[in-house]
């Protein structure tokens, strides 16, 4: 079976992507915590992408897949954020993810044609206020991604996931009570926010053979809101 490797991966859109890949894969969870792990078939790593580096001996010589889901939410006015809010969101958000693609790159050459899936938000495509940090750290993500894929084409592709609100840990106080829940439901198109199951699906979809002529691409899994406008 093929090894794919989930940076972050003990809750919300990891865990349900480790459910959904559980059955046809080898997959390994590079995580700071394992506690809801206890009943998905994975092999566990004690990793913090901000200050850890990746031992690639913990790991299989060949690696099919990668994905990089540590993440953060920043959404508070320009004028009140400091620089050091900027670089702590690029830290985990981008450099982080740099340093684990750069650690593990001779495994993912390795393989026939391995896969990265990385992502970023609807608010890269979408001006929002209140996003600039978050936005900046994810748009970052977006044109790493897209020359990283033209680098090593046809071995690697390189494809992005831009969410819109998911309800996941992440999201909890943006969601906590039924009625942020409805307000950001109908904010879009398909009147729900979405769930971390959307998001994995279609991330397993990017590492599997089937999206095996896909790569270079943003992918926008946001119930319609970078691209639909709501009748007024």
């Amino acid at each position: 079976m093929k090894n794919i490797l989930l940076i972050g991966g003990s809750y919300g859109i990891g865990y349900a992507l480790a459910k959904e890949l559980e059955l046809g894969y080898n997959v390994f969870i590079a995580s700071r915590t394992n506690e809801n792990l206890t009943d998905a078939k994975a092999v566990h790593i004690p990793f913090d992408a901000t200050t850890d580096t990746l031992n690639s001996a913990d790991l299989p010589n060949v690696i099919d897949g990668l994905v990089y889901l540590p993440g953060s939410i920043n959404l508070r006015p320009f004028k009140g954020l400091k620089l050091e809010t900027f670089e702590s969101d690029m830290q985990l958000n981008f450099f982080s993810m740099v340093k684990v693609i750069q650690s593990i790159l001779p495994q993912l050459t390795a393989s026939e044609q391995s896969s990265i899936v990385v992502f970023s938000s609807v608010a890269v495509g979408v001006g929002m206020p209140f996003h600039t940090s978050v936005a900046a750290a994810k748009g970052a993500i977006e044109g790493f991604a897209r020359a990283l894929a033209a680098e090593y084409a046809p071995k690697i592709r390189v494809n992005v996931i831009a969410p819109s609100l998911t309800n996941t840990p992440l999201a909890d106080k943006f969601l906590s009570s039924d009625e942020k829940k409805e307000k950001a439901a109908l904010r879009h198109p398909l009147k729900r926010v979405g769930k971390s199951e959307d998001i994995a699906q279609m991330a397993s979809f990017l590492l599997n053979e089937k999206s095996s002529w896909i790569t270079g691409q943003v992918f926008h899994v946001d119930g319609g809101m970078s691209s639909l406008q709501l009748n007024s």
